[in-house]
């Protein structure tokens, strides 16, 4: 469906929306109008109120809208109220949907993107509420709409530095996990203040993990586009800082870049790599490489293994396969998160392992379009 452009505020002779008579010939907007206060529109001006007819097309307009909006209301009466969508919501008919919830329910509610007179975007709440007659019939519709960008902008920004205090805080805690697994091979096996430190350190890792799994879904993800070899090489100086007494051999590592959560995607190839740390005493091979579609990063350690009947539950939260011991320490939530942030990319996680021999993880995510 043709949609008017956001150049053309003064016309609405090319809408498809026939153009319905004024507001004093037209007894059902009538209706519309002693549906509200005289004074509405002097009332209010923290919302946009819009009013429009059974076909979108706008007939009232107070000054909260002209504020938000940017329209004045010379402007925009007779335009369809789709002009404040953005175009890709037009094309999916966003803005017809809406009506025919509000016609369909008596209303409803959507929170998104909308376009100002100016073009710019602004986060907004929006309730559209059917005007109907005695005899039921929809005679238009009330939009209420509230600008919550500021809200949103302070919402992303507590997410923001909450996310950061949880990444910075797996740093150290990740060293510091790492420095007990040394320790203890220059201690006697069961050596009970070890194990409780081992103990400690794996909670404060799932605390701080949960933490920013939290926050990333409190809000959108920063998807931005970056080199995977290189978020490998930092969850790999996460987990063994320093290489660890020469235990990470790096492999061929293509540039191969990704669109997604940076900080997610490291979190994801460290909790691997921790894995495979924990459970083999050899080296661990870590290597990214790409195919036409999926970027890859592949870890391999020559570990203990996982038992076949095991692979399928190890990606399950709090489930630990058969080969674990108490000694290992972890709390069974590593790879569950792994396979979270693998799945929100659109990408997998494939495990491959041999009993005594090691095992190999895959981890593939979309590479970046031009």
């Amino acid at each position: 469906m043709s949609m008017p452009g956001q150049d053309q505020p003064d016309s609405a002779a090319t809408h498809p929306h026939p153009t319905a008579p004024s507001d004093d010939r037209d007894p059902d907007l009538r209706s519309i109008r002693r549906a509200l206060p005289s004074d509405w529109d002097e009332q209010v001006d923290l919302f946009a109120i819009v009013k429009l007819d059974s076909g979108g097309i706008v007939r009232g307009w107070n000054l909260g809208a002209e504020r938000i909006k940017g329209y004045t209301e010379a402007e925009i009466l007779g335009s369809h109220f789709s002009r404040f969508y953005r175009e890709e919501d037009r094309r999916r008919g966003l803005p017809d949907q809406l009506l025919a919830a509000a016609q369909r329910d008596g209303h409803v509610e959507d929170t998104g993107w909308r376009v100002r007179r100016d073009g710019g975007e602004f986060w907004a709440r929006v309730t559209i509420t059917a005007i109907r007659s005695e005899n039921g019939q929809v005679l238009g519709f009330v939009k209420l709409v509230r600008d919550l960008t500021a809200e949103r902008h302070a919402e992303q920004e507590r997410a923001t530095v909450q996310r950061t205090f949880a990444h910075d805080l797996l740093s150290p805690l990740t060293a510091l996990r790492g420095y007990l697994d040394l320790l203890a091979d220059d201690l006697p096996p069961g050596h009970r203040v070890l194990e409780l430190a081992a103990q400690a350190s794996d909670h404060l890792v799932a605390m701080a993990q949960a933490l920013a799994r939290s926050t990333a879904t409190a809000s959108e993800r920063a998807h931005r586009r970056a080199p995977l070899d290189l978020i490998a090489r930092g969850a790999a100086a996460l987990v063994l800082p320093g290489d660890a007494a020469g235990r990470l051999v790096f492999g061929t590592m293509r540039p191969v870049v990704i669109d997604g959560d940076v900080l997610a995607l490291r979190r994801a190839i460290a909790n691997v790599l921790e894995n495979a740390a924990k459970y083999s005493d050899d080296t661990i091979e870590i290597e990214v490489g790409a195919t036409d579609a999926d970027a890859v990063v592949t870890i391999r350690d020559r570990g203990r293994g996982i038992h076949p009947d095991d692979i399928a539950v190890v990606v399950e939260e709090g489930a630990r396969g058969r080969f674990a011991d108490d000694r290992d320490g972890g709390s069974g939530l590593g790879l569950a998160s792994v396979k979270l942030i693998m799945d929100e990319h659109g990408g997998s996680l494939h495990i491959a392992s041999t009993v005594g021999e090691g095992t190999t993880v895959t981890l593939t995510v979309p590479r970046a379009h031009d």
